[in-house]
């Protein structure tokens, strides 16, 4: 009679540790790329649609407007001007920070810390008050 060789077909059982089942941290260049991706395409819509935002005042002069109006054009033009300066610092500091896990978190808030001025704009562009 045929014998199976030991242990071929058992299973052998093993105990889990924490290690094996807690997930990976994302590696640490996913926050920045995620940034760069969005980045490409959020800053050139907000200057398209901030440049164009001046248009709003057609309708009643900029001396005629309401001053919600003008004061969201301000805030739009000063957010395209210094919120670049911001968004670049953040940006560059995102991709800067070390590849450790201990810095993923900061690299994390910083690659998000560079998308608010473009959102900013475009969340300002597109909520203008009536003229």
């Amino acid at each position: 009679m045929f014998r199976h060789p030991p242990g071929r077909f058992t299973v052998r059982m093993t105990s889990t540790t924490a290690d094996e089942i807690t997930p990976r941290p994302a590696p640490f260049w996913t926050a920045p790329v995620i940034a760069t991706v969005l980045l490409a395409v959020l800053w050139p819509a907000a200057l398209f649609f901030g440049g164009l935002s001046a248009m709003a005042t057609d309708a009643c002069g900029p001396d005629d407007c309401s001053s919600g109006l003008m004061t969201s054009l301000s805030v739009i033009y000063g957010t395209l001007s210094y919120g670049g300066l911001f968004s670049a610092a953040a940006y560059v500091a995102a991709w800067a920070l070390p590849r450790e896990r201990r810095w993923s978190a900061l690299r994390s808030w910083t690659a998000i810390a560079a998308l608010l001025p473009p959102g900013l704009v475009l969340l300002l562009v597109f909520t203008l008050p009536a003229p």
